[in-house]
């Protein structure tokens, strides 16, 4: 049913619970697991020199969170990948599950406590525009 799952990761420490579930289900599924975080380069400061490499700094720690979270996947002997991507959240990862043929979108909620406030703006948007399941980990 799921082959394919795609965990979208902020960096919070949500991330951790998010791998416990992706976990189980992969390997009740005999899933894939992809690892996807999005950032938006600040632009505002484009024209500020040192801008590049301020840009290449945000890249290397979107890198980084997305490697850790894949290795850990493959530590726990799961067949894992990952990507960065430099777009808004929401459009990343609807992006993304189309491009992957991902079958069930894994994500963290903002938290709070009635519904508007839980789902932040970025997990509305997915639950509106994704193509397949959405599991929203709180």
């Amino acid at each position: 049913m799921f082959k394919r799952v795609l965990l979208a990761t902020d960096g919070s420490p949500v991330i951790e619970r998010e791998i416990l579930y992706a976990e189980h289900l992969a390997r009740v599924e005999q899933a894939e697991l992809f690892v996807l975080h999005a950032y938006e380069p600040p632009v505002l400061y484009a024209e500020v020199p040192g801008y590049d490499e301020l840009q290449a700094r945000f890249r290397a720690v979107a890198q980084a969170l997305v490697d850790d979270a894949v290795q850990t996947l493959r530590d726990d002997g799961f067949a894992a990948a990952g990507e960065v991507r430099a777009q808004p959240a929401g459009a990343a990862i609807i992006d993304a599950a189309r491009e992957h043929d991902i079958d069930l979108i894994v994500m963290g909620t903002r938290g709070g406590g009635n519904l508007a406030a839980m789902l932040g703006s970025v997990s509305a948007y997915v639950l509106r525009h994704a193509h397949c399941p959405v599991l929203q980990i709180p």
